[in-house]
Order: structure tokens, then sequence, then C-alpha cells
């Protein structure tokens, strides 16, 4: 098995889910996509998670991006456990959730770990490009609830720097403040870029509006 890093392409498969039969690379299509997997149907703290990610398909719809999930338990399990999701949520699942019984998808993305769950996916998120490259991935353990606001935070983030020589600091959200990439020493290409100006702190860390505000 082989660990997915950074940069890589993200593994192509066809798999059954909730939504049809789905072949990754032509369903992804031109979109960002949001790939997470669960342990199980029918735990707690995934009903939220995709409660939530339901509720955020506008947002995701506004970067460009679509949400699909992973889970090990077989087709009819998925739907029951939609039929939940729905009634606790106060939502209506719209994208697929794959059923990886035979734990293909799982093992493309080296989603189980065994010293954490030794028969099913652990809760991982891939953050892949319309070039199907992974740009992120977070992992959480199985007791804590992932935060879907970070998630697209990270896309916004990456959505940014891919179009403009800049860097996102700390804590940034959407309108803040970014760092000019050091490598961008050029000042006649710096003004033409950032027309609202910088500040300079130190050298290395140079501070301007957010250029596609």
């Amino acid at each position: 098995m082989t660990t997915l890093r950074l940069g890589d392409t993200a593994p192509d498969f066809q798999q059954d889910s909730t939504e049809g039969p789905i072949s990754f690379h032509q369903w992804a299509g031109d979109s960002w996509v949001v790939l997470f997997s669960h342990p199980a149907d029918f735990t707690p703290v995934c009903t939220t998670e995709l409660g939530k990610t339901a509720a955020l398909q506008g947002e995701f719809a506004k970067r460009g991006a679509k949400a699909i999930a992973v889970s090990v338990d077989p087709i009819d399990s998925h739907h029951g456990w939609v039929k939940d999701i729905n009634e606790t949520q106060n939502c209506s699942v719209n994208f697929p959730i794959l059923a990886d019984a035979d734990r293909k998808v799982a093992t493309l993305y080296d989603m189980i770990h065994p010293n954490s769950l030794a028969n099913a996916t652990v809760r991982s998120v891939f953050i892949i490009d319309p070039k199907k490259t992974i740009r992120a991935t977070i992992t959480y353990p199985a007791s804590t609830g992932r935060n879907f606001d970070e998630i697209l935070r990270v896309i916004d983030s990456l959505q940014l720097t891919d179009n403009h020589k800049v860097a996102t600091p700390v804590n940034w959200q959407d309108g803040d403040d970014v760092v000019i990439v050091p490598s961008l020493q050029d000042p006649v290409e710096i003004a033409q870029r950032f027309p609202k100006g910088y500040r300079t702190v130190k050298p290395y860390l140079r501070l301007t509006p957010q250029p596609n505000r």
C-alpha cells in the first residue's frame, strides 16, 4: 500500500454509491472535490458531519467544489443511514456516499490504520483540485468531529494562492490581509500585482490586502 502525499494524483476508482455507480475522475470533472471517510454507518459523530455537509452544499458550489463520502458498509445500509441523517439533522443529503464494502477506495487512499481502527476507515479528508491533484489532507480521531468551516477555509486559501503570488497567514479568513510570497522581489511586479500597497513587517514578511477583493 502506498501512502498518498500532497501533490500526488488522486487515484481513480469505480464504486457503487447512494447515487448509483461512480467513476471517480469522470464524476469529479473540472470541480474541486472533498473526499471524506467514515468508520461505519449509523455512527453518531459522522451523522452530524454528513448533515453539516448537506447544509453546506451551497458553500461548496460557490467554490466549484463537490463533496463525496465513503464508508465500508454496503449500499442498503447507506440508504437507511441517509434517512436517519435527514431526520435528525434537518437536512437532505444531496451528495453521494460510496459503498466501499470491498474496501477498494479505503485501500487506494490508505484509510485503514490498524492501530486505530482495525477493519474500518479512519476519518480522513482529501481536498483534490480540478487536475486531480491531492492538495490537502486531514485525519481526525473517531472521537472528534471535523470542522467543515476549516475545510472551506482551506479551499479558499488554495484557490486564492493558486491565482496570486501570496500565502495565507495564521488564522486567515477570506477577506483578511495576506502575505506576499518571499520569492517575489521585483518592485514593478509587486506594484502591478498589489495596487493597494503593502506593509513590510520584516523583509520576508510583507502584508497586503487580499488581491481578489
